[in-house]
Parts: structure tokens; sequence; C-alpha cells
């Protein structure tokens, strides 16, 4: 038990720079479901359970455009299916011996942010520690969902856009740490953006959705760092 509140406070303390960040960027995303015609609890509801920028987005200008739930289902489906990846990944990082029932619950709370905090953990990951992050990040998302249906189109558009820009920075202190320490982390973060505008700019890729797009570079460069540069545990094997 106490192993579990030691990762739980843990989590909550890691989580509150996301949380932050959440709430400066879901004010935008509560002024999208405002215009859906959307309520405040509606919106609010989605945000608590859903927690996907992108998907609640494409949700919400579905709605807004009327469109029917076959075709909202398949492209949820689509913008969200990188977390499928980012499940698979964290699932390693689990010792064997998790519950069902904890692998379900950490699952359930991926999302970007919470998933590369929990990977740069050293060592198996505690359950426990996604909780904490989640405890204090859902909030902040669901409250500034609210808080953007509450305000309408009362903020200006440079405030909202303004109020987004501290989630990049989150990120970048994710990775930046790992690529000044390793030069191959380095060389894949750089080649990571160089195949990212290239898709996002070349006209071969129009048809790919953004979704497909990050899956399709992920499962690659991954694929390609692990038979390339593989990581060796202490007896010596490839891990």
């Amino acid at each position: 038990m106490e192993g579990r509140r030691h990762w739980f406070l843990k989590g909550l303390k890691d989580g509150v720079p996301i949380m932050l960040g959440y709430f400066a960027v879901s004010i935008a995303l509560g002024i999208s479901a405002r215009n859906a015609g959307m309520t405040a609890t509606q919106a609010t509801l989605a945000s608590a359970l859903i927690m996907a920028s992108a998907g609640q987005y494409i949700g919400f200008t579905l709605i807004a455009a009327g469109a029917g739930y076959l075709e909202v289902m398949l492209m949820e489906a689509i913008a969200n299916a990188r977390y499928l990846l980012m499940s698979a990944s964290l699932s390693q990082k689990l010792d064997s011996k998790t519950p069902f029932i904890h692998r379900l619950l950490v699952g359930l709370w991926i999302t970007d942010e919470i998933f590369g905090v929990s990977v740069s953990v050293q060592g198996k990951l505690n359950p426990f520690y996604n909780y904490g992050m989640a405890a204090v990040a859902t909030p902040g998302w669901a409250l500034g969902t609210l808080t953007g249906v509450v305000l309408g189109n009362v903020l200006p558009v440079r405030v909202v856009s303004a109020l987004s820009v501290g989630l990049y920075g989150m990120f970048i202190s994710l990775f930046v740490p790992p690529a000044r320490r390793n030069r191959i982390i380095a060389a894949l973060v750089l080649l990571s953006f160089a195949l990212s505008y290239a898709f996002n700019t070349l006209p071969w890729f129009d048809g790919i959705s953004s979704g497909v797009k990050i899956i399709i570079l992920t499962v690659a460069i991954s694929l390609g760092a692990a038979v390339l540069f593989p990581v060796r545990k202490e007896g010596g094997h490839a891990a």
C-alpha cells in the first residue's frame, strides 16, 4: 500500500503540467463543442470520458455537420488508432503480474502526454502512477472544455491560439533531455520531424488521414530503430 501511495502521489505531481496544458488547450475544444450545438454538460462529459483532442474535434465537427452514427464511429476509430500502439508499448513496461483490471484502466487513460511521461519512467511502470496523472489531468481537460463552452466566442482567436502553445512546450520537454544524452535518439527525433513534414506537404499523401499517417510513421521508425539499434539487457542479449 505504501508503494501504491508513493506512485500515486508522484503521478499527481507529474500530472500538474499536463493538467495546466490540457485546461488551456481544451478551452478551444469547448468553443468547438458549443458551435456544434452541444450543452455545457454534454461537452464536459464527453471530455471527461474520452480525453482525445483530435478525436473530439472530429466528433464535434461531424455532429455539427449532422453525420450519422456509423460515420462518426469510423472516423473516431481512424483518428484514435494510434492509441493501440501506445497501449501495446505501455503493456511492455507493466510487470507481468499486473492484474488485467489495472491494464484496462491504464489503457483507458492513455493520452499522448500521459504516454510520453509514462514511457520515460525508469524500470517497470506502476499503474498507480498513471492513476495519479489521470486524477489531475482529466479534471483539467474537462473543466477547460466547460470553460470554453461557457465563454463561447468571447475570447479573441489570438488568445485561444496562444493558450495552445503551452502543450507544445510540454512535448519538447519530454524528448529533449534523452535526445541530448543519446545521439541515436536525437537522430531519430530529427528523422521523425523530417518524415512528418514530408507526409504533410507532399501531394502523394493527401488521401491519408492524419491518424493513419501517425501510425505509419510510428511503426516504421520504431521498427527501423529496433532492428538497427536494439536495446540490450544486462546479460548482453537484445531486448
